[in-house]
């Protein structure tokens, strides 16, 4: 079985990343288990223990082991043994008869020439190829759809954060133009504005709520892991810029994808599948060894003990079977083609999603420095406009466009932080050169949550 580039997840799965998770997931019978988990590899670790997709697939991958074997096992040599014992009794001419009768017989037959029992080993050994192919797909996919969830409740705890912080300055707000209010210096209509934008401000919190509580459920779901306290991401963490241009990562795809791996195999066992099939048209050779001590012959007559050894060969020659072996050879051509289809399309879906994982992952960066400085230029010009605000030169209306500005700035900022990294993790799946090293050092751009 051929070795896939992604092997060193199995270190994950070895080493036990925290091994305080080691009984993190339940079995199917008692579903979640109730644990909290707060570093990403506590997730990694409970998920590749709790997904049902990775369970499937690797028990996939087994049986087309099995059956590996099984194909093999058809052209190694045959040994059969029979044993029978008959009590018998012979009426003829009036005279009975009554005997024991024994035969035993040993004998082996290895397939010289089997045209289709060869093409089945190999067609079995190719399915193998791409169950393990997928299977290594199915955990890239599973570790990156955890660490995607991972940094999406990161995002929304890190909104609601923002929001709340949002909604004081806003009350606070309002309580100057209240005092202003009550002092007959500001205008009704200052108020009601002040009111409304509060009231927007607790209504985007109540969805960010949702939205928080929706996300660690879809973690939740994910891990088998309840929610705890998570790593959050450094402000300091440099998270690496691509290094190449999209080809480059295009033709990584097509050489390295699993997704295009397992249909390459499949393509292939598909045309061996044909080859199987025109092997019904080819002569079978069997060699054939027996030996055979018998009392008994022909409808049971009892015979003098005999010990016969028999050693030859047999030689089939398949003339016409009704056009059965046609119609096999056309369906086999028939899922060839399709299996070349499908390899056709997982090309291209994998070179679709690898483009758009560059250009997200690239202008990810850039929008990052871009909202690094809307972030500053929007807390300075809500400073200057609450400063303003105090000196009479603004108006209400200025101040909390300003604050609004202000916080959705730092929102966007956290968005684009955490979807760089999800879109680098996602162009190293595409591409086939996720390993564990990239997972851990995601880890390493994690910090504990502040007390």
């Amino acid at each position: 079985m051929k070795k896939l580039h992604v092997l060193p997840y199995l270190w994950l799965v070895l080493l036990g990343l925290n091994s305080a998770m080691s009984g993190a997931a339940e079995d199917l019978d008692t579903g979640f288990s109730g644990l909290p988990g707060s570093t990403l590899e506590d997730f990694f670790t409970a998920a590749i223990n709790y997904s049902p997709s990775l369970r499937i697939a690797e028990e996939n991958l087994n049986i087309t082991g099995a059956r590996k074997r099984a194909a093999n096992g058809r052209l190694l040599p045959q040994v059969n043994a029979n044993a029978s014992i008959s009590e018998n009794r012979r009426n003829q001419f009036d005279l009975l008869q009554e005997f024991a009768g024994e035969r035993y017989s040993l004998q082996l037959t290895q397939a010289l020439f089997n045209w289709q029992s060869f093409s089945a080993r190999k067609q079995a050994s190719l399915i193998e190829d791409q169950a393990e192919a997928e299977y290594y797909y199915e955990l890239a996919y599973l570790l990156t759809d955890v660490a995607d969830k991972y940094f999406n409740v990161l995002q929304a705890e890190d909104a609601l954060d923002s929001i709340s912080s949002e909604l004081a300055a806003v009350t606070n707000q309002l309580a100057q133009i209240q005092s202003l209010y009550d002092r007959q210096l500001a205008q009704i209509t200052d108020l009601y504005q002040g009111q409304a934008s509060l009231a927007a401000v607790q209504a985007e919190q109540l969805f960010l709520e949702a939205e928080l509580a929706l996300h660690e459920e879809a973690l939740r779901s994910i891990s088998g892991l309840d929610v705890g306290g998570l790593f959050t991401l450094d402000d300091l963490a440099a998270i690496p810029p691509l290094e190449y241009n999209m080809q480059f990562y295009v033709e990584q795809s097509r050489a390295q994808n699993q997704q295009i791996q397992a249909r390459e195999y499949a393509l292939r066992a598909a045309q061996e599948g044909i080859a199987e099939k025109q092997g019904a048209y080819m002569p079978r050779v069997t060699f054939i060894a027996q030996r055979q001590d018998s009392d008994v012959g022909f409808d049971n007559l009892p015979i003098n003990r005999t010990d016969n050894t028999y050693i030859g060969l047999d030689v089939s020659i398949p003339l016409y079977a009704g056009g059965s072996n046609r119609a096999a050879v056309s369906e086999a051509r028939s899922r060839s083609r399709i299996a070349e289809s499908e390899l056709r399309a997982a090309r291209l879906e994998a070179g679709e999603r690898v483009r758009s994982a560059y250009l997200q992952a690239q202008s990810s960066a850039a929008r990052t420095q871009a909202a690094r400085i809307l972030v500053e230029s929007t807390r300075l010009s809500a400073e200057a406009m609450q400063q303003g605000f105090a000196l009479g030169t603004v108006t209400t209306v200025d101040v909390l466009n300003a604050l609004q500005d202000q916080y959705r700035a730092e929102r966007d900022l956290q968005q684009t932080r955490y979807e760089h990294v999800k879109f680098l993790l996602l162009l190293k799946r595409e591409t086939g050169t996720l390993e564990a090293d990239d997972m851990l050092e995601v880890g390493t751009w994690l910090i504990p949550p502040q007390a």
